[in-house]
């Protein structure tokens, strides 16, 4: 029979694991909204340059999608977040730094704004990124405006966690990559965001 101070001791030490655990989690999380907002500030004060910054050329959307998903895993998991993605090469004309860019802010809001136990569908085709999720949705009135810089909405002041600069970042990116953006959304079933891209490189003529 175990003495019953061994048993506590065990105890203690594996709740103790456990406490540290979630904490390294919870701060790793800070940290990385915080390299998130930092990011989103850099690029709104380069926002005028960053097309001398570009380096168009064929991108797979894969690696894109891959790489930003990887960046969020632990806040996947966190929240139990299903993630529907099925990999295969899919190549278009971009600058993979800024779609990246342009991306992980869809994705980030997407993440933010589905529930614990939600779903993310991610879908590549010919020319088109599509993410879709199951979270909360966005008002009909607030569609209109949501590209507008500094525009929150109510899901922002509900959530009050939103800069506003996000998805204005994203569309000012993507118009300046010759990328369009396309959001719909219902409340209370999701939101669905797509991304085309242009099959030729206009950019470069």
């Amino acid at each position: 029979m175990i003495p019953l101070a061994v048993y506590y001791r065990v105890w203690y030490v594996v709740l103790s694991i456990l406490c540290n655990f979630l904490l390294i989690s919870s701060l790793t999380q800070e940290l990385f909204k915080i390299e998130r907002y930092v990011e989103m500030v850099l690029t709104y004060i380069r926002l005028d340059s960053i097309s001398s910054d570009y380096v168009i050329t064929k991108i797979n959307l894969d690696e894109v999608v891959k790489d930003s998903v990887k960046k969020y895993a632990t806040i996947f998991i966190n929240k139990k977040i299903k993630l529907n993605y099925v990999s295969h090469e899919t190549m278009v004309i971009s600058d993979k730094k800024w779609l990246s860019f342009a991306f992980e802010q869809i994705l980030g809001n997407s993440v933010k704004y589905s529930g614990t136990g939600g779903e993310i569908t991610i879908e590549t085709c010919e020319n088109k990124l599509v993410i879709e999720d199951n979270g909360m949705g966005i008002k009909e009135e607030d569609l209109p405006r949501i590209f507008e810089k500094g525009f929150t909405g109510f899901n922002g002041r509900y959530e009050k966690k939103s800069s506003g600069l996000g998805l204005y970042l994203c569309k000012k990116t993507l118009d300046k990559l010759g990328h369009h953006i396309k959001i719909s959304s219902k409340v209370g079933e999701g939101t669905r965001i797509e991304i085309t891209f242009p099959k030729e490189d206009t950019l470069r003529d």
